[in-house]
């Protein structure tokens, strides 16, 4: 029997979500052999890991492994691991789902800003009535950091809605409506015409901390962030001191350096944060799965699988 028509062993690692994964991946592959981190299994013999968050060592016994599948749009968990093998591809979802979720996140966050209702939420807490001017949507400038596939899709829809949209990402991108920005040299630039600066950046080691005090101090007076990717690429004491010295009028976050933010942290009483628990755009397992499914069947043609990692890009 040749290894393209071995029946594929598939290991499950997802921070709880395991059983979900193990029945939707029995349901569409149906000749593979599927085993939670829970269960008994070989690890020798696993040849495709599902991972999300997995327990640090546990890849060092995976020695038959053909391919890593991440469980989310974030890679940066897998290739921080120590005894990640080198010679075995990474693999990213794409969209699965997000796309949509992600869109509607950043239009609410979006609009929460450009109709003031940061602004009559802190009049609220002081019973203050007062009425402000409706701006021009299209006066409005959002800015959107990162243009891959949940990027482009936010992009693509504030542009639908009215708003002045510009992009920017490590290499260029071309989008219908969009100004786009490529590379470090033109990144306070881009930033200098943000009102609205939406960052949806993978995290790597070029973008952790790329959002600091230096970077944050070129948007414009009273411009708002909004941070939807990984909480390490915005300094955090940096954020607090420009919203504390109103250059910044305010910040919708969704993530955090440290996850779950901790009970103390000046974020939670702030009156110009909005927090949410990560919970901008969920991972939806049925779409996950055909994807996964499909890849592994272009692996087993020899065909290269979509989503593949650039692991000197981090994405």
């Amino acid at each position: 029997m040749t290894r393209a028509t071995v029946p594929p062993k598939i290991l499950i690692a997802a921070a709880g979500a395991d059983d979900r994964w193990k029945k939707a991946m029995v349901e569409r592959l149906t000749d593979a052999k599927i085993f939670t981190q829970h269960e008994n299994y070989d690890p020798a013999t696993i040849t495709h890991a599902l991972l999300w968050k997995q327990p640090q060592g546990m890849l060092k016994s995976l020695t038959g492994l053909q391919a890593i599948f991440s469980l989310g749009a974030g890679v940066d968990h897998v290739l921080a691991t120590p005894s990640l093998p080198t010679d075995v591809p990474v693999i990213r979802l794409q969209d699965a789902g997000m796309a949509d979720q992600m869109v509607q996140y950043h239009l609410y966050a979006a609009l929460h800003f450009m109709r003031d209702f940061d602004i009559y939420a802190r009049q609220q807490a002081k019973a203050d009535w007062i009425q402000h001017d409706v701006a021009r949507i299209s006066h409005c400038r959002v800015g959107v950091m990162g243009l891959g596939a949940l990027g482009a899709a936010v992009a693509t829809a504030l542009t639908r809605l009215g708003f002045a949209v510009s992009g920017w990402s490590r290499t260029m991108k071309a989008i219908d409506g969009i100004t786009t920005f490529a590379g470090s040299e033109t990144l306070n630039e881009f930033l200098g015409q943000c009102d609205i600066l939406i960052c949806l950046l993978p995290r790597t080691p070029e973008t952790e901390g790329v959002l600091n005090g230096n970077s944050l101090s070129h948007l414009p007076k009273n411009a708002a962030v909004i941070n939807a990717a990984r909480g390490a690429i915005i300094v955090e004491a940096d954020l607090l001191r420009l919203l504390d010295t109103g250059h910044l009028r305010g910040a919708f976050l969704d993530v955090a350096a440290t996850e779950p933010l901790p009970e103390n942290h000046p974020f939670w009483d702030h009156p110009k944060i909005r927090i949410t628990p990560h919970i901008a755009a969920e991972t939806r397992i049925e779409e996950s799965v055909d994807q996964i499914a499909d890849n592994i069947a272009r692996m087993t043609r020899g065909e290269t699988p979509s989503g593949l990692v650039d692991r000197m890009s981090g994405y």
